[in-house]
């Protein structure tokens, strides 16, 4: 968003602009403090202002619909607030690899009259609230969401079977399972995470080894295992079948389409977005489901951490024709 001034010109639309809004010169240096933003120079600061504008005045026309009711869900500023949406599509979203590009996976599938079965499950649920759910990563500008949602859907399990809440090493996954069809910050498949940690014995956990936001050699120390893999199996591509695993299982890996302008600024309630497309990128963890005012949803952890969305978390709309194909690549992991 710029200055301008508009006026007649010999029978002519003239435009003069200025740069930035002098009005928001208050809330601009407020985001820079909260988010802790520096550039280099006053011309890579100015883009970003003008960036910043732009999203923010996209953000507030799409809360004056939903202030009037017209749209189900807030969106708000965050530490993308500055990026361009083609920025954001390029460095933030993506990292996720399709099953069809990666013949490490496991081909078998649960059978579809298990799963398609939801009489009897409850009407909501949150694994959060019993403690097999750990705390929202970061992936920074890294497409390692394949490694946050292979960990977060294992953590569940661990915690199922020892107790324990053990935050695993995404890190491990980054730096070891390059020879299992992954790639490190270009991208990997939750599956052949899994794969790479039931073939070599276990995973560490973050403490031992901690995540950094780039691909760096194996470190791997077999003495500090603190969780093993059984196996995995992927889900039919239903929601229904999504529910049922879910809700008997525990938290399951799956991927969206996070490339909707949208999605970069969401910031609570149900995310209902018809350009979404089912040609997923992104992979998160769907830790449960319920409904708000009549509208389902699913709960998805992300790896953006807590500036993004509600506390780094985001309610997909659920049983509205599989919105953002978040049933079309689902996995659960067994310990």
């Amino acid at each position: 968003m710029k200055w301008c001034i508009f006026g007649i010109l010999v029978s002519s639309l003239m435009i003069i602009c200025f740069g930035a809004v002098p009005e928001l010169d208050t809330d601009w240096n407020l985001y820079k403090q909260e988010y802790r933003k520096q550039y280099l120079s006053e011309t890579e600061e100015s883009t970003r202002r003008e960036i910043w504008e732009e999203n923010l005045d996209y953000i507030n026309q799409h809360n004056e619909k939903f202030n009037k009711g017209d749209k189900s869900y807030l969106m708000g500023l965050n530490e993308f607030s500055d990026l361009s949406h083609e920025e954001f599509v390029q460095k933030i979203a993506g990292g996720f690899t399709p099953r069809e590009e990666n013949v490490s996976y496991l081909k078998s599938q649960p059978a579809s009259n298990l799963w398609e079965d939801t009489s009897g499950l409850p009407s909501e649920l949150d694994w959060r609230e019993k403690g097999w759910v750990g705390p929202v990563g970061n992936q920074f500008s890294c497409g390692s969401c394949w490694a946050f949602t292979a960990t977060g859907a294992l953590e569940g399990q661990v915690k199922n079977k020892t107790g324990k809440l053990i935050v695993l090493s995404v890190q491990q996954l980054m730096d070891c399972s390059g020879k299992w069809g992954n790639h490190g910050c270009e991208g990997g498949l939750m599956d052949s995470a899994f794969k790479y940690v039931k073939d070599v014995g276990g995973i560490e956990s973050s403490e031992t080894y901690p995540y950094s936001p780039q691909e760096e050699t194996c470190k791997f120390n077999k003495s500090a295992i603190v969780a093993k893999v059984t196996g995995y199996k992927d889900l039919p591509k239903s929601e229904k079948a999504l529910m049922a695993a879910v809700a008997t299982i525990g938290p399951v890996s799956a991927a969206i389409d996070a490339t909707q302008r949208s999605f970069q600024l969401y910031k609570s309630g149900v995310y209902d977005e018809p350009h979404c497309k089912e040609q997923v990128d992104h992979s998160l963890v769907i830790v449960g489901y319920g409904a708000l005012d009549d509208k389902k949803y699913w709960i998805a952890k992300n790896s953006w951490g807590t500036s993004w969305g509600d506390k780094g978390y985001v309610l997909l709309s659920k049983d509205k024709h599989n919105q953002c194909g978040v049933a079309n690549t689902c996995s659960y992991v067994t310990v």
